[in-house]
């Protein structure tokens, strides 16, 4: 080859590698007009998101906070699945951003997380359709229902699956409670009875929360595909019971997908096939998971505490000795009345920490804290680091629910307790997430004892899992 090729060749390669410098360089330094948080944007377009979903076999604060927070400080910046995000542990401006929803921030998730979901999922949605989609769900979970409906069916649920995992040898406990979830809140979201349909359907939510929070590679084997599948297929299911629907304008309106159709078939309707679509495909995932894996949780940390149990059998047995029926069902009078229950549960959902992070972008720059969050970046609150933070929560990895003893009920997300989120995006369902809860703890406390038979370990990834699953032997109380 001629000298001049030589040259020209390796022109080119120094070329190429001065411009791969400059832009790993720019991808760990990028602009923006003030400071940013500390913090580094790892490895470019990977950033740190092998570090993000490594195992933390533990119930503390993930490794992945903790070391970041020692050595930055709680506001930090990082890279996760490709995009540029400010972590925040810091309670004053987790507060600020769920206040400044629609204003400086608006609800985001990452690029995989919404193709999980739905690109036209409740959580991607803003301004009046978000409230129009709350309001329509408040229907069915708002406390009139509550009240009027879902109570006595949570109660009769709890009782019969606890008296049938009594004539078994043992349960495990996770996969117990999201069936006897599952089919409660199918039947009041799409009209499916117990049946070899529902449980169809439910494998498919099994397969899709496998991989809901995990490394996004969308190749066969991968947890993250299971996870696709089972999105490809649920949806599968309801776009044919939403096509038979549609196709029968006389059918009666008898669960809530009949109300969403009602919505679809007016004149002029808000909603569109593919928002309704994906509502009913994440209000069948949250109704059922998030409950059912604090409440494995919530067992295995009053398991673990026996003076707990002590106390909760003497709120729960006073309650029965005033009824004229000790087996009649619990009335919203008497479930309003469990103040040591609703302070065990405050601390079962604390240190349950089912939500890693909450998701919001900036819209714009914003100054907070001395630092310059530029516009467009992501920013997660970061809930465990707040309910895990010693400088808030005396000892906190202990259960203590003697620590919310004679504090004000909280109905909303504050400075220092989210685990139903925040702002505007409180949870719509905490109320029937706590009455279940409730319920099944008067059940299981004043008609039962158990054991751990096996399993209970916890790993999060960052999401919350029983790798081993947590197996109980229930037997009638002496």
């Amino acid at each position: 080859m001629p000298a001049m090729a030589y040259i020209s060749l390796w022109a080119a390669a120094l070329s190429l590698f001065a411009a791969l410098l400059h832009w790993a360089y720019r991808w760990s330094h990028p602009k923006a007009n003030g400071q940013l948080p500390p913090g580094s944007l790892g490895i470019p377009l990977l950033g740190e998101t092998l570090q993000f979903f490594a195992p933390n076999p533990s119930n503390d604060l993930s490794e992945f906070v903790k070391k970041r927070v020692k050595k930055y400080g709680s506001i930090f910046k990082t890279s996760i699945v490709g995009r540029s995000v400010v972590v925040s542990a810091d309670p004053d401006m987790n507060y600020f951003v769920f206040q400044q929803e629609g204003k400086l921030f608006e609800s985001w998730y990452p690029d995989t997380f919404t193709e999980i979901f739905g690109r036209d999922n409740v959580g991607s949605l803003h301004g009046f359709m978000y409230k129009y989609l709350k309001t329509l769900v408040l229907r069915l979970y708002g406390q009139e229902n509550l009240k009027a409906v879902l109570l006595a069916e949570t109660d009769a649920a709890c009782r019969g699956s606890l008296a049938a995992w009594a004539a078994q040898p043992s349960v495990e406990l996770k996969e117990g409670l999201s069936t006897m979830i599952f089919e409660l809140t199918v039947k009041k979201l799409i009209g499916y009875e117990p049946s070899k349909s529902s449980e169809s359907l439910r494998k498919n939510f099994v397969a899709f929360i496998r991989g809901l929070i995990s490394f996004p590679v969308n190749i066969p084997g991968t947890a993250y595909h299971e996870c696709m599948e089972g999105r490809k297929n649920a949806m599968k299911v309801l776009k044919s019971m939403m096509k038979e629907r549609m196709a029968d304008p006389n059918r009666k309106c008898e669960d809530f997908f009949d109300h969403v159709i009602q919505e679809l078939r007016r004149e002029k309707p808000l909603l569109t096939e593919t928002i309704a679509l994906d509502l009913m495909f994440v209000l069948l995932f949250a109704s059922f998971e998030t409950t059912a894996l604090a409440l494995t949780m919530g067992v295995k940390l009053l398991t673990d505490n026996p003076k707990v149990v002590d106390a909760l059998r003497e709120e729960h047995d006073a309650i029965v000795r005033n009824r004229k029926d000790p087996d009649a069902p619990v009335t919203w009078a008497e479930y309003r009345s469990m103040k040591f229950t609703n302070q065990v549960i405050m601390e079962m959902v604390r240190l349950a920490n089912i939500v890693p992070g909450i998701f919001r972008k900036a819209l714009q720059d914003v100054e907070i804290k001395g630092y310059t969050i530029p516009a467009g970046w992501g920013i997660m609150v970061c809930p465990p680091a707040v309910h895990l933070n010693p400088d808030i929560y005396e000892d906190p990895l202990a259960f203590n629910p003697w620590r919310w003893q004679d504090k004000p009920e909280i109905t909303g997300g504050t400075k220092h307790f989210m685990a139903f989120g925040g702002g505007l995006r409180f949870c719509v369902g905490t109320d029937l997430s706590r009455v279940l809860m409730a319920t099944f703890i008067h059940t299981l406390v004043i008609k039962y004892s158990w054991r751990t038979v096996k399993g209970g370990n916890v790993v999060r990834t960052p999401g919350l899992s029983f790798p081993d699953g947590f197996h109980i032997q229930l037997a009638p109380r002496s």
